[in-house]
């Protein structure tokens, strides 16, 4: 049915379906983890996009002294944020209630399913954090610190270098550091150690494993060289920490990171 829902582009249905699976505490297949991800991916990435296009007019109100309607954005936006929440903590419920419990701590998964899970539990605490504000930015980006350093232990010692999900894990993390932790020296040293560990396997890889870890290498491998102009920028990240509204902080980060990457690609 998961299958299903998802050629047909139902993607809240494609994710009823498969938390009916992983509430069966089994162990999920490959695939079914695919459909699970995937699943969450799609439901949360309309209303992401949505918080972020409502913060870029929020701004723009702002900046132009219009109260009246920064008011009625906010409050819509504060919908969008409710949603956000209930989708994130949705996934992290069945991560922790379910997959991690009988997978992880059970030791009946492999290595590659214990970092599958606590990578997930540290993107959607991640995602949390993008619009949370406060003590709840705070305390959503330490628990996504905590389940990239549990994914990050894992698959140091079990997954080569060059396996997709250890290249994704280390680009995320590197998106931590850098957008939600203000700590770009990180992101860049996390990538420029992943990208060079994984550059001296790519001969033992299949094809098909070739075109996966080397699309995530090229984007870490862009991160790990904007090292030096990052920290050109340091300055303009300690004034974005200093701005106090959370949706201009963001669209100032994400302008100077967009800088870099466009100075690169020149």
């Amino acid at each position: 049915m998961a299958k299903l829902a998802e050629q047909a582009e139902r993607y809240e249905e494609m994710v009823e379906s498969m938390k009916q699976v992983a509430k069966l505490d089994v162990e999920l297949t490959m695939e079914e983890r695919k459909l699970l991800s995937v699943g969450y991916k799609n439901v949360i990435g309309a209303p992401r996009a949505s918080w972020q296009i409502m913060s870029s007019i929020e701004q723009k109100e702002e900046s132009k002294g219009y109260e009246h309607n920064v008011k009625l954005i906010k409050d819509y936006r504060q919908k969008v944020e409710d949603e956000l929440t209930k989708i994130c903590g949705d996934i992290l419920t069945i991560i922790d209630e379910h997959l991690i419990p009988f997978s992880v701590l059970q030791l009946s998964g492999s290595g590659e399913v214990t970092v599958f899970y606590y990578k997930m539990k540290g993107d959607y605490f991640r995602n949390l954090a993008e619009f949370k504000t406060d003590q709840e930015r705070k305390e959503a980006a330490e628990q996504s610190l905590k389940g990239y350093d549990a994914a990050s232990a894992t698959a140091n010692t079990d997954l080569p270098s060059t396996h997709p999900i250890r290249l994704g894990l280390a680009l995320n993390f590197s998106v931590l550091y850098y957008e939600i932790m203000n700590s770009p020296e990180r992101a860049c040293h996390l990538a420029k150690q992943a990208f060079d560990e994984a550059i001296s396997k790519l001969d033992t890889l299949s094809e098909e494993s070739y075109k996966n870890s080397t699309l995530i290498m090229q984007l870490l491998r862009t991160i790990s060289l904007s090292g030096p102009l990052i920290c050109q920028k340091m300055a303009a990240v300690r004034i974005i920490q200093k701005v106090k509204n959370p949706s201009q902080q963001r669209l100032l980060s994400i302008e100077a990171f967009s800088h870099v990457m466009l100075r690169l690609k020149s």
